[in-house]
């Protein structure tokens, strides 16, 4: 399904339809994905979906290696740093 809450661009389903996609090409598409998820989406569950939609019909595909390592390690980016450390005056 394209455009979904898990693939909310359609990036996962288009990898799958590309004939002879490497698994960097695949790494890079994930990083696009994980960046495209709403804040209020878990990453991990949308993986979840994501492998239970392709697994069946898609199996030595790279994408599903690229997903597989994704889960448990992907959370949404967030912000690092912040505005200048503010230092005392005397």
């Amino acid at each position: 399904m394209k455009g979904d809450t898990a693939d909310p661009k359609g990036l996962i389903f288009e990898a799958f339809r590309i004939d002879g996609i490497s698994e960097a090409e695949c790494r890079s598409v994930f990083l696009d994905w994980a960046l495209s998820l709403g804040a209020d989406v878990s990453a991990n569950e949308a993986i979840e979906l994501l492998l239970a939609r392709y697994s069946d019909e898609h199996m030595d595909h790279p994408m599903l290696k690229v997903l597989r390592e994704g889960m448990g390690r992907a959370e949404a980016p967030r912000r690092r740093g912040g505005g200048r450390a503010r230092r005392g005056d005397g």
